[in-house]
């Protein structure tokens, strides 16, 4: 569903040095497979999934989505922010139904499929409250339905639980487990959260430092549907501690060679 083949981003800093972002990153993601990227900050992880979202081009390489080239966003593609920018004017249903609007394709069900999807993630009741009236895990979700409404093929999600305390990012953990069984799409999602990346995932990306590249792919073989009983599990450790490894591993060798 997605490939990125041999993807490599440069940008040229305000005193014109050339910073190197990714280099050569080549990745494939089946269709409704949910992959999930970590790696030390800096690494390019945001840019390779702005990549695939068409905001910007990679300097080298190319992303694919369906065998088609990506050089602009598509309609098929959606994505989520770690802040949910939700209208503050503008009511949860009116949110949610926005890019049905921005894109012409407003029709009689809209309404009652933007309802449903407020069902889906519990906040029936909610639709006509403002973004204010709502807690940060209640907009977060708000945002989820608004990136669904459209019924994308895929779904790239930038830290989108980064802002949240920790017992609201488990919440909403288990509940984007709970959508994406019920509403399967591909997704990529980035995260720092290591158990996080095991818990969702179907494979976990590691990526080395700047500039980024693939360390190591690591498959979750873990039962779904998934808990966080899991995280005792000798497979759930097993993943966790192999990321660990890798991640501070790299930073370990560069503690050395300075």
């Amino acid at each position: 569903m997605i490939e990125l083949e041999s993807v490599s981003r440069s940008f040229r800093s305000r005193d014109g040095d050339e910073i190197a972002a990714l280099k050569d990153v080549s990745l494939g993601i089946a269709r409704n497979e949910f992959v999930t990227l970590v790696g030390p900050s800096g690494c390019g992880k945001s840019t390779l999934l702005r990549i695939a979202a068409g905001l910007i081009l990679p300097t080298r390489g190319m992303a694919r989505i369906d065998g088609a080239p990506v050089r602009a966003p598509r309609d098929e593609t959606a994505m989520v922010f770690q802040s949910p920018t939700l209208l503050p004017w503008a009511t949860v249903l009116d949110n949610v139904l926005f890019p049905l609007r921005m894109m012409g394709r407003m029709g009689p069900d809209s309404a009652e499929r933007a309802r449903e999807l407020v069902r889906l993630v519990g906040l029936q009741g909610f639709e006509h409250k403002s973004p204010r009236e709502l807690s940060g895990g209640m907009q977060q979700r708000v945002a989820i339905c608004r990136a669904l409404i459209h019924e994308p093929q895929v779904l790239l999600m930038d830290e989108p639980f980064g802002a949240l305390d920790a017992l609201t990012r488990e919440e909403m953990t288990l509940e984007l487990l709970r959508i994406w069984e019920t509403r399967p799409k591909t997704i990529v999602f980035v995260t720092h959260s290591i158990p996080e990346a095991v818990l969702l995932a179907d494979r976990v990306a590691v990526m080395s430092p700047r500039p980024g590249r693939i360390a190591e792919i690591i498959d979750v073989p873990l039962p779904r549907p998934r808990s966080f009983d899991l995280e005792a599990q000798p497979d759930f450790q097993r993943c966790t501690h192999r990321i660990r490894e890798l991640i501070f591993g790299h930073r370990a060798d560069q503690r050395r060679a300075a």
